[in-house]
């Protein structure tokens, strides 16, 4: 049996009166690639500020590498990695700047190594004096995803990793990931609008609906449950429901 690395249990978060996370409990085993999915304000990127610390939950517990979140957090973190598509890194940095600074505050052996390397996996190594406010949405998401694969991490959480990416370039990144889990055993919780990445990328799958879990298992179980074989028609099902209880 693989080794659990995340565990959720009833988490619940309130701003004032409104849930955003209701009772929410999951699972992440070692080398496995999860996709926690949900329309918008299904309750994801509250989910994912939460394990990574940044969010307090109401209640209920987080934990990661057999340790509770809110007691070792930093050691924890040492361990994890997070990117997103959505946030930048300082616009004022050149692209090795940025990254030298991640590569101090992770310890990263032999940065300069690692950093050549990164860049050139993701096929930015020409950027690499470039000023990071200089760089296309594109290239952006790329640079954050070089940031978050410097320190190797065990747990690595992806919010929509190559939602500004062309069919091209989303294709690579897909195989990138795919290929690093596999040599590191690296362990990924996604977020994802795009079935294709969900299809090609994940193992499981967590459908979030309102603050809860509506749905959970592999692609073809939950397509099957749905009688259908497409997860965006899933997906815009459990979109469309006003309930929480999903039939």
């Amino acid at each position: 049996m693989l080794e659990t690395i995340l565990k959720v249990e009833s988490l619940n978060k309130q701003f004032g009166n409104f849930t955003a996370v209701e009772d929410l409990s999951f699972s992440v085993r070692g080398g496995e690639i999860v996709g926690l999915l949900g329309a918008n304000g299904a309750g994801k990127t509250t989910t994912i500020h939460m394990l990574l610390g940044l969010t307090k939950p109401t209640a209920g517990t987080v934990t990661i590498f057999g340790e509770n979140l809110e007691e070792s957090r930093v050691s924890i973190l040492q361990r994890v990695n997070f990117a997103s598509s959505y946030v930048h890194l300082p616009y004022n940095l050149r692209v090795v700047e940025n990254l030298k600074v991640f590569a101090k505050i992770y310890g990263v052996a032999k940065p300069g190594e690692k950093i050549d390397e990164l860049l050139e996996m993701f096929e930015i190594a020409h950027l690499k004096f470039k000023t990071s406010g200089m760089l296309s949405s594109g290239e952006q998401t790329r640079l954050n995803l070089c940031k978050a694969l410097l320190n190797d991490p065990a747990l690595l959480v992806l919010d929509e990793p190559t939602a500004s990416l062309d069919p091209d370039l989303a294709d690579k990144v897909r195989k990138i990931l795919k290929r690093v889990k596999e040599e590191n055993g690296m362990t990924v919780l996604t977020t994802s609008h795009n079935m294709l990445d969900v299809a090609e990328l994940c193992d499981r799958i967590i459908f979030m609906h309102r603050g809860v879990i509506v749905a959970e298992g592999s692609s073809e179980e939950i397509m099957t449950r749905f009688g259908t074989d497409s997860l965006e028609d899933v997906f815009i099902r459990i979109a469309r429901t006003k309930e929480k209880v999903i039939a």
